[in-house]
């Protein structure tokens, strides 16, 4: 169940997914970018008590993902054209059509680790 827990967790804070989930609440981008972050960590830390049923590796790339995530978020806001909200979605979108989701890596991995259990 654990894995299954942060499956779901990496896959609500894959960029594309949590754009459309959580929408902006004015049109800076400043908060928005905050609405963001915590949406992320407060998911995270949800699921905190999981990683005691996963290997450390495995946690640690479910965490490595989650800080990517957020790094992408605060470079595609500190960008010059990036001035509002709907330009920080738009920006984010983008860059995730040039490449793939920090949380793809960990999707992997825990499909990966859960094969070799059963």
């Amino acid at each position: 169940q654990a894995y299954e827990r942060m499956t779901i967790f990496l896959e609500r804070i894959t960029p594309s997914k949590l754009l459309i989930r959580v929408s902006p609440t004015s049109s800076q981008k400043e908060p928005y970018e905050s609405l963001l972050i915590a949406t992320i960590e407060q998911e995270f830390e949800h699921n905190l008590s999981q990683q005691i049923y996963m290997s450390d590796e495995c946690w640690n790339i479910i965490t490595a993902a989650k800080n990517a995530t957020i790094q992408l978020i605060r470079k595609a806001s500190l960008l010059e054209k990036t001035n509002t909200a709907n330009k920080l979605r738009e920006v984010i979108l983008t860059e995730m059509m040039e490449k793939r989701a920090p949380s793809d890596a960990a999707l992997a991995y825990i499909k990966n680790e859960v094969g070799e259990l059963w």
